[in-house]
């Protein structure tokens, strides 16, 4: 099995970007990844202040996968997410939706066991996720901080084992890097941070022909989910509901009009995640309505 280790990671997905390791297109393969902090906030004296900001959301990788070429999509099935056993969660002012409150820094470190996350004497149920994963994009480098059309830090809680992630191929290979694990985050990651936590990832990657999916798109056991990440929440909300509405009518004979009611009926508009330097949103549908 194929295996990328964290000291081979990026901050900044880039056509440019020399893969560290190599793949066929339905190989499973094995991420060792970082925390979003380089695993460098180790007590809770450590504050964001004192954090290298160059060092945050390091993303393991990029993987080539062989076969993969422009305009193919990267179907990344995610079978397992092995945490470590604590976590770190940050408050700072200038950061999340309580960023004008928020007066003083103050760092946690949550221990994790099977089945939740120990915080201030409660139990939180695990939720893993993966914050950071994407392909590199077809023009400039994005920094692996920042959400876009190619994937990167979307902060999706869909993102998770069992899950499906299809994701763009911009360049030869796709280059497909991953990092920034949550053991738990709600939708939205309010304060700017889920329980941040090393982690090892095993995913099979494939590469699909003359696939028309709006993405990056998830495929979970009931839901059809389409990710856009833009500057405000109004547009990255648009461009996810025009993408499964194209998506709804791909799949259906439904007329424009009646998927966008269909939508009305039975979709539900999420915030991924509002902190990053682009808004995350994201549409659900029950996979049963289009069997």
């Amino acid at each position: 099995m194929t295996r990328l280790y964290t000291d081979t990671v990026i901050f900044a997905m880039d056509k440019t970007n020399k893969p560290v390791a190599r793949a066929k297109s339905g190989d499973r393969v094995t991420f060792e990844t970082l925390d979003c902090f380089s695993n460098t906030v180790t007590s809770e004296k450590d504050v964001v202040s004192h954090i290298d900001m160059d060092q945050v959301n390091p993303a393991t990788g990029p993987l080539f996968v062989e076969g993969a070429q422009t305009g193919d999509t990267l179907k990344v099935t995610i079978h397992t997410i092995t945490i470590e056993e604590q976590g770190v969660v940050i408050a700072s002012p200038g950061f999340g939706q309580f960023a004008n409150e928020v007066t003083e820094e103050e760092t946690l470190i949550c221990q994790v066991t099977n089945d939740k996350v120990l915080y201030k004497g409660l139990g939180l149920p695990l939720r893993k996720m993966i914050g950071v994963i994407g392909t590199a994009p077809a023009g400039e480098p994005v920094n692996t901080g920042t959400p876009h059309d190619h994937g990167g830090n979307m902060d999706t809680t869909a993102i998770t084992e069992g899950s499906i992630l299809y994701l763009p191929v911009n360049t030869e290979g796709a280059l497909l890097a991953m990092g920034d694990v949550h053991a738990t985050m709600g939708d939205g990651e309010i304060m700017g941070s889920g329980l941040e936590i090393p982690a090892v990832i095993e995913v099979t990657v494939e590469v699909l022909k003359n696939c028309d999916y709006p993405l990056p798109m998830v495929e979970t056991k009931d839901k059809w989910i389409t990710i856009a990440s833009r500057q405000t929440m109004e547009d990255a909300t648009k461009l996810a509901l025009d993408n499964m509405n194209s998506f709804i009518q791909s799949q259906s004979d439904l007329t424009f009009n009646q998927a966008g009611m269909l939508l009305s009926l039975a979709g539900d508009v999420i915030a991924s995640q509002l902190v990053n330097p682009n808004v995350t949103m994201r549409v659900e549908l029950p996979k049963g309505i289009l069997k």
